[in-house]
């Protein structure tokens, strides 16, 4: 997801996508493509108070001697590794964005897993999220990673791939990269995704997804409430539907993050809970295909419930949220607190997150 160059997200669109993009006739290229992926003067436009690039997460730490790279951690359970950080096309809303291109070896990756197996910091790790960029645009470092964790870091249950490759380059999930996912011995493999509009479900899409879950892996969905793409009711309800019929478990409405000159993608809080609440609590949707409707924040992810926002101040909100401070401390402990958090009372962090202003849609 990276290609930000003199603080500018460069325009990259694979030609799939372009093909997409130009095949219906008289209507011109579908908005829920356009908005995603096609470089917007309005991103010039920018809030004070936007972030250049998503919370701050990174390890910081020396391992055998070396500085690890690419290793993020905010939670308990969970590792974060960023293989690469280059994508087959560059999402508008992207919370990389403007993140340096990095790319890990393979001593780099063992490293890692290493890491993840040995270090007491690292004991109560049990799954390790791969991430990016777009890990899968690197199959064999995929494949070699996965390797290396069944053998160094064999309490982990459960890897984690984050991945567009199936919406954005679908033919690149072939037999090579079905061999890289095939099942371990100590882990299952599970494929985070986002899927933002029905459109976007391709028959080439929907085959590759298919082609993922037949090679073992289990699939779950996070959607990012997009201004213009999704921010419907009847376009999520045909989306999480359409999840559901695919097998895709529903996990999460992201709220569109508030990063540096991407305010014209992202709707008000107040409007995606309305959402939310139409697609959860209409009786339109049923069963498992109701996802949680969640803010990402400068202290980790927040699903907002009863009592979340307890403040606000002008154009941003207060969140209270279920983080102990003295927890983040044992699980990551060279984490430092956000300017834009504090710890109450309590010991729970409580943090800032910029709203969007509904009115300049």
């Amino acid at each position: 997801m990276a290609g930000a160059k003199n603080g500018n997200f460069s325009e990259k669109i694979s030609p799939y996508l372009r093909q997409k993009m130009s095949s219906r006739r008289g209507g011109g290229a579908p908005k829920f493509l356009t908005l995603q992926y096609a470089e917007d003067p309005l991103e010039k436009i920018s809030n004070a108070r936007e972030s250049p690039r998503y919370y701050q997460s990174e390890v910081h730490a020396t391992f055998e001697g070396e500085v690890l790279r690419g290793v993020e951690k905010l939670y308990r359970r969970t590792l974060l590794v960023e293989p690469t950080t280059i994508c087959a096309a560059h999402c508008r809303w992207c919370i990389r964005g403007q993140c340096d291109t990095l790319t890990l070896s393979n001593d780099d990756l063992e490293r890692i897993a290493r890491y993840c197996g040995t270090a007491p910091e690292n004991a109560d790790v049990r799954e390790i999220l791969v991430t990016g960029g777009d890990p899968l645009i690197l199959v064999d470092r995929v494949d070699f990673l996965l390797d290396s964790i069944e053998r160094h870091a064999t309490d982990v249950e459960v890897v984690r791939i984050a991945t567009r490759v199936p919406l954005q380059d679908p033919r690149r999930v072939d037999k090579r990269m079905l061999h890289a996912l095939r099942p371990r011995s100590t882990f299952r493999i599970e494929i985070a995704t986002h899927i933002n509009h029905p459109g976007e479900l391709f028959p080439e899409v929907r085959e590759a997804y298919a082609a993922l879950q037949t090679a073992g892996a289990r699939i779950y969905d996070q959607t990012v409430l997009l201004r213009g793409v999704n921010d419907e009711p009847e376009t999520l309800v045909e989306l999480f539907d359409e999840l559901r019929h695919l097998d895709i478990e529903a996990h999460y409405l992201f709220h569109c993050s508030p990063i540096r000159g991407m305010d014209h993608h992202r709707t008000s809080i107040a409007r995606g809970l309305d959402l939310f609440r139409q697609l959860s609590c209409s009786g339109k949707t049923s069963g498992r295909v109701k996802p949680q409707f969640a803010l990402m924040t400068d202290v980790g992810k927040v699903s907002l419930c009863e009592g979340s926002i307890i403040g606000r101040d002008k154009d941003r909100v207060l969140l209270k949220t279920g983080y102990s401070y003295g927890d983040r401390l044992r699980w990551v402990p060279t984490w430092t607190l956000p300017a834009s958090a504090s710890v109450g009372g309590d010991g729970f962090l409580q943090v800032w997150y910029l709203d969007a202003d509904e009115k300049k849609a």
